[in-house]
């Protein structure tokens, strides 16, 4: 049979519906950038992704909705960029934060536009006590804090060298989330004194601080 009279595959309606919903998110994320979010309608969002308005609310119940799954594909997405630097067996602990540092350099382009993104959603949630909304963003949170808590634990399994964290992972990555986001939002009210690593640079200096302390924990109870 020729390629010219070869029967095309047709998508599923499930597999039609998550294209429709990932070209959506796309339009979004290029027009939250461009204008933000109060910036573009959810009819603008569809009209550049070829869709009718209909479409738009066949996947999402509103704007509101479609932000926080665009922030949780972004996390997802991230996670996986950090894990494989975070998690490569070939680099050393401090060739790992210089990589992190590379990463962070590059993602400062858009950092300010998704911590306003991101700030504006939950304000959103808490203000109309949106529960669903709120549930959303709290999954977003869990997975976020989930992956700095893996990645602190490895840190701490380099085996023969690595002492035992000083506290449960889970705690630590609270912590450092907690962090994370003071530091980006000094970034974008002061920033001056506050670099594109600078949540690198307190990361690194956390893991060092834990690492001594774990260090101390051990030596004190032998």
């Amino acid at each position: 049979m020729s390629r010219a009279t070869q029967p095309r595959t047709r998508l599923t309606r499930a597999e039609q519906q998550e294209q429709t919903k990932a070209r959506l998110l796309a339009s979004s994320a290029a027009l939250f950038a461009e204008r933000g979010v109060n910036g573009a309608s959810v009819e603008q969002i569809a009209e550049h992704a070829g869709y009718s308005r209909g479409a738009f609310y066949s996947n999402f119940a509103d704007k509101q909705a479609l932000v926080a799954a665009l922030l949780m594909e972004r996390t997802r997405h991230e996670a996986e960029e950090v894990g494989a630097i975070v998690l490569n067996p070939d680099a050393s602990f401090d060739e790992r934060m210089e990589t992190l540092r590379a990463w962070h350099r590059a993602r400062a382009v858009h950092a300010r536009e998704w911590l306003i993104l991101r700030t504006e959603l939950w304000l959103h949630a808490v203000r109309t006590a949106d529960r669903g909304l709120l549930d959303r963003i709290e999954e977003r949170e869990r997975f976020a804090r989930q992956m700095l808590a893996e990645g602190i634990a490895t840190a701490f399994t380099t085996p023969g060298t690595e002492p035992t964290p000083p506290d449960d992972p889970a705690f630590l990555g609270l912590i450092m989330h907690a962090l994370e986001d003071g530091l980006l939002i000094q970034r974008l009210i002061a920033p001056e004194g506050t670099s594109d690593t600078v949540v690198v640079d307190a990361v690194d200096l956390l893991i060092r601080s834990w690492k001594a302390l774990g260090r101390e924990n051990a030596g004190s109870s032998s």
